[in-house]
């Protein structure tokens, strides 16, 4: 995700950051510790020609709904469940 604008430093390893509207509705925190956060590098068009951001992740763009080809695992039960799913994109998670 990202880039973001870091705002301010909150004490020696955290920092704020300016977050979309979408991710502050969704009650994400904006402060992060040091570990969580690396530089932004933009893409080297000589290794990937034509990446876009959207390609990497766009929250803003993400709906509620997202297409699946199929669940290949899962493990616990009722609200605790956990899913493997194949997304139709061709993406595992």
């Amino acid at each position: 995700m990202g880039p973001y604008r870091i705002l301010e430093e909150r004490g020696q390893d955290s920092f704020k950051i300016d977050l979309p509207s979408m991710l502050k509705r969704r009650g994400v925190h904006p402060v992060f510790h040091a570990k969580l956060l690396r530089i932004h590098v933009p893409n080297d068009n000589r290794l990937f020609p034509g990446r876009t951001e959207a390609q990497i992740g766009n929250p803003a763009a993400w709906g509620r709904e997202w297409a699946i080809e199929r669940v290949v695992g899962h493990a616990g039960c009722g609200s605790s469940s956990i899913l493997r799913v194949l997304w139709k994109a061709g993406d595992e998670s």
